[in-house]
């Protein structure tokens, strides 16, 4: 599976600070949890990146 590949998947996203000072992206579909935590620098890097590729997308269509 790529980044093209289109998937009829449903999931949340939550997305929010830790207790311990880390960005926690949490993301929950068919019964599976995936807690992600990142240094508060490694969300903002993320955080540029989806702007980045927001822009690009805008560009396609």
């Amino acid at each position: 599976m790529g980044i093209n590949t289109e998937r009829d998947v449903e999931a949340n996203m939550q997305i929010g600070p830790t207790d311990q000072g880390m960005v926690r992206i949490f993301i929950e579909a068919d019964g599976v949890e995936i807690p992600m935590d990142f240094e508060p620098e490694e969300a903002e890097e993320i955080a540029d990146e989806l702007r980045a590729a927001a822009q690009a997308a805008r560009t396609v269509k």
